[in-house]
Formats: structure tokens, C-alpha cells, sequence
């Protein structure tokens, strides 16, 4: 049993996953109360899936890019749960999460995860062997900017405010070649975090050690020099 939890931004998802169903599954918005609500949540979610501490045999966790309190709660907490009870602890990034929720589009796909002052975090992806895969580096910017670093058709999915869905749409109606994905593909769950790690486990591509896990920030205003 694998328990994927993500609290990267203003959102706050959590999964149990089996390796053939999600058991459950809990997603919604909040505003910063990361580390009052996560805890209580958490624990309601395995009462009502029956599910104990001890039934567990992984845990994932995203490791951002997002905000640097709530991902301090997130992390903290599955690598405190990791440690106490000897699991392995995968850690995918937000980009990679909404990556893997969204279908075989014919073009590009960029994903966006909100960076504050209408600014986002860009992750690019393209379509091999069957999934997405990142191209190029992760980059932070604005809506304005990147439109102007669009290369050629795409969709664009994740957290888009609704400044940038009005920035956006006026680039489509001048020619830009951009899709926005309805928002069901674009909403980011833990339950294809709990997917993705638990296929990542099975390859065992890397060392899942709790203690080198290590978030993945961005500098943005939240996040503080180191």
C-alpha cells in the first residue's frame, strides 16, 4: 500500500494507492493552512479506507516546485512517517504529477505551477514511448513572457490563474498556437502522484532513502536565500 501526499502550493491532495486501484483520494485548495489541515486529513483518509500506518509499504511525496512553507509541511511529515517506519519515500516533482494526468496530445505540452505575482514555474514536455518527458529546464517567468517563448503548437496545463487565462486566450485570438486544458487534466492529485511512484518503484530506478530525499525549489520571493 502506498500513501502519495502533496502540498506544494495552495492545494493540498492525498492518495492511497494498492498498485491496481486508488483506495482514496482527497484534493482541495487552501490558503496556506498546510500544516493545520494536513495531519487531521490524513488520518480521516485511512479511517475511512481502512487503512492503518502499519498497512503501508511506500510513500510518495512531491518535492515542488511551489511554495516554500507548504512544501516544508508536506515534505517534513512524509519524511518523518518514512523514516519512523523503515518505508522507501519517492519524490516527484509537481511538473512531472500534471505531466502524467494529461492524455497523448499531437502537439506540445508546457505545464505551469503558480510562482506568486502572476508568475508561474514552466516545465516543457514532449511525447515519447508512450508518456510525457521533460525538454529543456525549468523556468520561471510570466504569462507575458511565455507566450513569446512558445516554439510551436501546444497545450498548456496546470495552475492557471484567471489573469492567465485572460492572457492566454487573448494570445490565442492573435495567432498564438496554445491549447488550454480543461480543468479536470489540469487539477494536480495525488492519486497519479501514487501511479507514477509506484511505477518508479517497481523499475527501482534510485536509491528511495528518506533522509537524501531533498525538495526541489525554484527562487522565487517565498523561497529564502540558503
Amino acid at each position: 500500500m502506498l500513501l502519495a501526499l502533496d502540498t506544494a502550493t495552495q492545494l493540498i491532495s492525498l492518495a492511497l494507492y494498492d498498485g491496481y486501484n486508488i483506495l482514496a483520494e482527497q484534493t482541495w485548495h487552501t490558503a496556506f493552512n498546510h500544516s493545520t489541515q494536513l495531519a487531521p486529513t490524513l488520518q480521516s483518509v485511512l479511517d475511512r479506507a481502512g487503512v492503518s500506518i502499519s498497512d503501508l509499504t511506500a510513500m510518495a511525496v512531491c518535492i515542488g516546485p511551489g511554495s516554500y512553507s507548504g512544501l516544508r509541511v508536506g515534505v517534513s511529515l512524509a519524511k518523518g512517517l518514512a523514516a519512523v517506519h523503515h518505508l522507501p519515500l519517492v519524490g516527484i516533482s509537481a511538473l512531472d504529477i500534471i505531466a502524467a494526468a494529461q492524455p497523448h496530445y499531437p502537439d506540445g505540452l508546457i505545464v505551469v505551477v503558480q510562482a506568486g505575482r502572476e508568475r508561474v514555474i514552466v516545465g516543457r514536455y514532449q511525447w515519447r514511448k508512450a508518456h510525457w518527458a521533460p525538454r529543456g529546464e525549468v523556468q520561471l517567468m510570466d504569462w507575458e513572457k511565455l507566450i513569446d517563448s512558445v516554439d510551436g503548437p501546444a497545450h498548456v496545463s496546470g495552475e492557471i490563474s484567471i489573469a492567465g487565462h485572460e492572457i492566454l486566450n487573448e494570445a490565442k485570438e492573435k495567432g498564438t498556437p496554445l491549447t488550454i486544458v480543461p480543468a479536470s487534466f489540469r487539477l494536480r492529485r495525488a492519486g497519479f502522484l501514487a501511479q507514477e511512484a509506484w511505477e518508479r518503484l517497481k523499475a527501482d530506478e534510485t536509491d528511495f532513502d528518506a533522509a537524501k530525499l531533498v525538495p526541489f525549489y525554484v527562487k522565487t520571493q517565498d523561497v529564502p536565500e540558503t
